[in-house]
């Protein structure tokens, strides 16, 4: 699944990335997914018209939470971590468009919710971005709050 925009793998039944094509989607319906979380709005540049219709065809549920990049929300990761409570055990792929957004709430579950290796969470959101500003303050990192967002490969 390399094709994908920064395609990672967090565990076996799960994988994150920014935003897959529809043929993408198809292709991770014949890896085994059967469910996809997308965090990032309808109306993002890069967004698919039709996501949703796109993995109805394909009979993968579909479970939306837009988050405003500007200002993400705690009843944003409320409604990320019921779900992925609810999918427990199942294949699921969660992305945005870009896997910032992704990676910054999965760094967040292992912190505050899951427990597990903090060090490894935030080395693979490390390897997308280093959150500043609101998102600094949303995974609880108050001294990179002043700072502004990076990116692997462009600004560090």
């Amino acid at each position: 699944m390399s094709g994908i925009l920064n395609w990672r793998k967090w565990n076996s039944l799960i994988t994150l990335s920014g935003q897959p094509t529809e043929a993408q989607l198809a292709d991770l319906k014949a890896q085994g997914v059967t469910h996809v979380i997308n965090l990032g709005p309808h109306e993002n540049d890069g967004a698919l018209q039709d996501e949703a219709g796109t993995l109805a065809e394909l009979d993968v549920e579909y479970i939306y939470i837009p988050v405003d990049f500007e200002a993400p929300t705690d009843e944003d990761f409320d409604a990320f971590c019921e779900a992925l409570s609810r999918l427990e055990g199942r294949r699921i792929h969660v992305h945005c468009i870009y896997n910032a957004r992704v990676t910054a709430f999965f760094f967040r579950y292992v912190k505050d919710v899951q427990g597990g290796s903090v060090e490894a969470a935030f080395e693979l959101m490390d390897g997308i971005w280093r959150p500043g500003g609101v998102w600094a303050d949303f995974i609880g990192d108050a001294a990179s709050a002043g700072r502004k967002n990076q990116y692997a490969g462009y600004e560090y």
